[in-house]
């Protein structure tokens, strides 16, 4: 070996040996600037729903900060554990996303013997989107226009009102139970195939009333084909002649839904503190909240951790509520 060989290799080696080791870089980290191409999110409900709708909404207003458009993937069934299993399963690049609901990321935990996927183990919490308020509505049929008149009248009349549900275990389902046992009414529950057939036998009066979310509910109040009496939230919402249940003379019943969106689990850390930045961002829009309050929905950001402890808290408060229903879907 001569001596320009010797000189050679002894640099090469020297250029290696400054190169930090692969387990050294940090995890997390993009070779290019992220987001460099489009993002999915799995949506786990039929499009055009309302979950579908906020979900569109929120991206939307979300791709002018990421500089990169979202990719709607409608994956409908089982309640949303079909595309929320999916979602879990995907790669965890940073580049594929899940919108949960209460339904999906807790609800379904005590409803369904198996949901397919677990909420804290497979996902890694992005950022919370929105709180949804519920609004009781009636039948012009119903001879009550108050919250209190309507809980007499059930009293007095037992078995007498049909209480309409999007179906066993959805949000609307176990408001009207609980609305049930903490008010004493005896009203016969009566499930549907989702919110829009029970709307159709709310407005022909083939059911009577419904506790459900304000998406789905608000457009008949407008129109005058049902009444709305008063909502879940603690305070009131977009429609100020619709009262609280406080405000109706009814204490101790707040309850309301909510959206959130997630990653598979060991998505790098930068990419989920750049999507929550992006969220933060578009729900801090005024043209953006005032179309969520339209669809009855408030948009409520917040860091990774502040959405990983409300999803423990409401994971343990929508179970005990399905356990005391004693809902169960095989």
């Amino acid at each position: 070996m001569n001596k320009l060989t010797l000189i050679s290799r002894r640099r090469a080696l020297g250029t290696l040996a400054a190169l930090p080791a692969i387990g050294a870089i940090p995890s997390g980290a993009f070779a290019q600037p992220y987001p460099n191409k489009m993002l999915k999110l799995t949506v786990p409900f039929p499009a055009g729903g309302g979950g579908d709708v906020m979900a569109r909404l929120v991206t939307a207003k979300m791709a002018e900060t990421l500089g990169q458009q979202f990719i709607i993937d409608n994956r409908a069934g089982a309640g949303g554990n079909i595309g929320s299993t999916a979602a879990a399963k995907s790669d965890p690049d940073g580049y594929n996303l899940l919108y949960g609901t209460n339904g999906t990321l807790a609800i379904n935990h005590a409803l369904y013997k198996s949901a397919g996927f677990d909420p804290f183990r497979d996902f890694e919490p992005v950022s919370r989107l929105t709180e949804i308020a519920l609004v009781v509505v009636v039948n012009p049929s119903v001879p009550v226009n108050s919250l209190k008149e309507l809980i007499a009248y059930a009293r007095a009349n037992p078995g007498k009102l049909n209480a309409a549900t999007a179906g066993s275990g959805t949000t609307s389902h176990l408001a009207a139970e609980l609305f049930k046992q903490q008010f004493g009414v005896d009203w016969l529950i009566v499930h549907y195939r989702g919110g829009a057939q029970a709307m159709t036998d709310m407005i022909s009066g083939l059911a009577h009333v419904m506790i459900e979310v304000m998406p789905n509910a608000m457009q008949h109040v407008r129109a005058n084909t049902l009444k709305g009496l008063a909502v879940t939230s603690p305070t009131r919402w977009q429609d100020p002649e619709i009262p609280t249940m406080a405000e109706a003379g009814v204490d101790g019943f707040s309850l309301t839904a909510w959206d959130a969106l997630l990653m598979p689990k060991g998505s790098p850390a930068a990419a989920i503190a750049r999507v929550n930045e992006a969220a933060t961002s578009a729900l801090s829009d005024s043209q953006l909240q005032k179309a969520l309050l339209e669809r009855g929905a408030k948009a409520v950001p917040g860091s990774p951790d502040d959405l990983r402890t409300f999803m423990e808290s409401e994971y343990k408060r929508w179970g005990d509520i399905v356990r005391a229903a004693g809902a169960k879907v095989d």
